[in-house]
């Protein structure tokens, strides 16, 4: 067992990132004891805790390991996945004077948080493709259970050999659509078989990673520009098909109609090169 505390600088407001990962079945969230469980994919998979023990304005944080041989490791994918490493003050600053600048102030510090596996967002990212927020929830947890496993109160999504063994009546029997299922099994046999490096692409630009995943069956733009923001953490994406954008967008410039995508562009233009971050933002007003 090894732990460690952690000091940021920057505002960081822990409980709000609590607040949207626990919208997500899955996540081992504990809002009262401000911690948070992580399933460590690794050859041995493991669980981290993070616990918050600081403030908005003084952000600290205690992590908690059981193998203390990759505990560098860890700490270095904590970073990235809670964002830590990410100067949101600055981006804040930057939204002065927008039309974005009081949802700012209102969420002030509300971090990015990435899906914990590149792999396991996308096959949630498939999976909640033109479905509603509930049965998307219960659709993916259905082929956790099922397929994948737990630790130490941590669910585990499948590994990339798991799903890729499966057949379509495996996810049809979960209520999965024939096309959803051939998707995700589809996928998980190229990132299995190697033909798609995942670790590789993180690597590339954003439009190399696009011309890539949108050649995939079943991976459109959407699915991309999701990947893009929380599966690697890119900044600025603006998914102008995501409905709760849409509604967003209605809500804050009081609109009798969900916007096109000509006039969310033109809205967009004083948010680059921080989209992401005006998505998250925008997407708390509706949450």
């Amino acid at each position: 067992m090894w732990e460690k505390i952690v000091k940021i600088n920057d505002p960081y407001n822990f409980d709000r990132a609590l607040e949207r990962l626990s919208l997500d079945p899955l996540q081992a969230v504990d809002p009262l004891s401000r911690t948070v469980k992580i399933p460590i994919y690794d050859k041995q998979p493991g669980v981290a805790v993070i616990t918050a023990t600081g403030t908005t304005e003084k952000p600290e944080f205690r992590i908690q390991g059981g193998n203390a041989d990759i505990a560098q490791m860890v700490e270095k994918r904590i970073f990235h996945l809670f964002q830590w490493d990410t100067d949101i003050a600055g981006i804040s600053q930057h939204f002065t004077g927008t039309a974005l600048e009081p949802l700012f102030k209102e969420h002030r510090g509300t971090p990015f948080v990435l899906d914990f596996s590149p792999y396991a967002c996308l096959i949630k990212c498939i999976i909640h493709q033109q479905l509603n927020m509930k049965f998307a929830h219960t659709l993916t947890e259905r082929f956790v259970y099922n397929f994948g496993f737990q630790k130490d109160g941590v669910w585990f999504y499948p590994s990339t050999e798991k799903t890729a063994a499966l057949q379509v009546t495996d996810l049809r029997a979960l209520q999965f659509s024939e096309r959803k299922a051939e998707y995700v099994i589809g996928l998980s046999r190229l990132v299995a078989s190697g033909e798609l490096d995942l670790a590789e692409l993180e690597k590339k630009p954003d439009e190399e990673i696009l011309k890539t995943l949108v050649k995939i069956r079943g991976i459109g733009p959407w699915t991309v520009q999701n990947f893009l923001m929380f599966g690697l953490g890119r900044l600025n994406h603006f998914p102008k098909a995501d409905i709760g954008i849409q509604k967003a967008l209605k809500k804050l410039f009081q609109l009798e109609k969900k916007p096109t995508y000509e006039e969310m562009d033109a809205y967009a233009k004083d948010w680059e090169p921080y989209l992401s971050y005006a998505s998250l933002y925008l997407w708390r007003t509706i949450e």
